[in-house]
């Protein structure tokens, strides 16, 4: 690819940009240089994140992983079987209907372990319903932040895929997003936004970082360490590596978000309303 075609790709990106998206840039670019300038660049972030006593076993962090796993892939099966004509957005919403109500075994697997390995219970674990306040602020806060960084690894991934794909290279769209863009059916558009805003994040943080990122401090000792790899693992299970890497340092926030704080709804609500902010940006669209 020549230099004008880079340069005209540029051009198209930064088109696309609203003013909505710089101010919303701006002040998260402020939010995150206040954070690494009073952190020393993070290195003293954790210092005194609170540690969550518990009793665990390092493989007790895969049973809630495999149940939502073997849930959805039974209940795909019995779909199958049942519906096998099923197309257009009846199939989206039935696709997504599954995707929820596997989450909710896992979601009770994960109470369950919380509630009984944790010092002070599913408190302990990370749920304490009196931090909510705080936490939702402080989520708001901590997503501002990232969101320069968030929007900068995009732009350079669509950039490098046109240099090594060709000018043809495009960020994929998860696909509940391009079900809700694709059919305007009300009934499919509620269960995607239930779904995405509420029921994936919730189960996603209460697994990634309630389980497994607790699991690894408490063998590794290091918080910011337990963070990586559990971002590392959180990755891999989304499809389209092409989003890796943004949401590779959105896991960091979430992951940071948690140790610092010691709860889950802090995590919890940062993933909601970054998923909250896709959904909405596709629907505009």
């Amino acid at each position: 690819m020549n230099e004008s075609q880079t340069g005209m790709d540029l051009n198209e990106l930064l088109n696309q940009v609203t003013y909505a998206d710089l101010i919303v840039c701006a002040a998260g670019l402020f939010v995150l240089i206040y954070w690494l300038w009073t952190t020393s660049f993070g290195t003293k972030s954790l210092e005194d994140s609170p540690h969550r006593r518990n009793n665990m076993p390092f493989y007790i962090g895969l049973i809630p992983v495999l149940i939502w796993i073997l849930t959805i892939a039974i209940m795909a099966e019995a779909q199958n079987m049942t519906f096998p004509d099923l197309e257009g957005w009846k199939k989206a919403f039935s696709d997504n209907l599954m995707l929820s109500l596997g989450g909710i075994p896992a979601i009770a697997a994960v109470f369950f372990i919380g509630k009984m390995h944790f010092a002070r219970g599913l408190k302990g674990f990370g749920l304490n319903p009196k931090t909510i306040g705080r936490d939702l602020a402080a989520a708001f806060l901590n997503l501002l932040g990232v969101m320069p960084v968030v929007l900068v690894i995009i732009i350079g991934t669509v950039l490098i895929g046109k240099l090594i794909v060709g000018p043809q290279f495009e960020m994929p769209r998860h696909e509940e997003l391009k079900d809700i863009m694709n059919y305007p059916e009300a009934p499919l558009r509620v269960l995607i936004i239930i779904s995405a805003v509420f029921v994936v994040p919730f189960t996603e943080e209460m697994i990634f970082r309630g389980m497994l990122q607790t699991i690894l401090r408490s063998y590794l000792g290091r918080p910011w360490l337990s963070i990586i790899l559990t971002s590392f693992i959180f990755i891999v299970f989304h499809e389209n590596p092409q989003h890796w890497p943004a949401l590779f340092a959105l896991s960091i926030c979430l992951g940071y978000a948690y140790e610092k704080s010691g709860s889950l709804f802090r995590a919890f609500f940062i993933h909601s309303m970054f998923n909250a902010l896709s959904v909405v940006s596709s629907l505009t669209q």
